[in-house]
């Protein structure tokens, strides 16, 4: 659908200010990072902007929106890739993903492999999701959408971060406003 980047950049704007927010962005010392479903690159070009970011790259499934991030920053570092079978050359200290890990079949598996694959020790994850159980709204998007969603509870998404590894695993809603109960995220960290 044309123009549906810009929508999901307009309508997650204020989430993922408060995600990037949650990890700390801007930082105090210097950091790589990974946006996975980049989609257009906005918000590679958002963490780039902090001048500790010493190199951010961006993953989607979408070829097509990895041109239109390549040609909207053609200095950028984006990547065409189906996850989980794509893997970064190197390792980074942050990854940030929005609207993305639940149309895997398998969310956990994903989880396990940012945290003992993607993530250099000391690195954080800061994931959010809008499909979730607790969000009433989001149930019917599967079939409204006829694409496959993994529908998992706040505490089944707590409980996943755990059993990948991670450590303070804190979870957050961000972005409430009238009639919406959140983006869920996620936030952990690996020793």
């Amino acid at each position: 659908m044309k123009g549906k980047d810009e929508g999901m950049e307009r309508g997650h704007a204020a989430s993922v200010q408060e995600m990037l927010q949650l990890a700390q962005i801007p930082r105090a010392s210097p950091y790589s990072a990974i946006d996975v479903g980049c989609g257009n690159g906005w918000v590679c070009r958002k963490i780039n902007d902090d001048p500790m970011c010493q190199k951010v790259e961006g993953v989607d499934g979408s070829a097509t929106m990895i041109e239109k991030a390549k040609e909207t920053d053609p200095a950028g570092f984006y990547f065409h890739g189906n996850l989980p079978e794509w893997e970064p050359t190197e390792g980074v200290d942050f990854i940030h993903s929005m609207e993305f890990l639940y149309y895997l079949k398998d969310p956990a598996a994903m989880l396990k492999i940012f945290h003992d694959s993607w993530l250099n020790s000391d690195g954080m994850l800061v994931a959010g999701v809008d499909h979730y159980l607790e969000n009433q709204d989001s149930l019917t998007w599967p079939d409204a959408l006829d694409v496959h969603m993994t529908t998992m509870s706040e505490e089944q998404w707590h409980e996943a971060m755990l059993k990948a590894g991670f450590v303070n695993v804190t979870m957050h809603r961000v972005g409430l406003k009238e009639g919406f109960v959140g983006t869920l995220v996620m936030v952990g960290h690996k020793q």
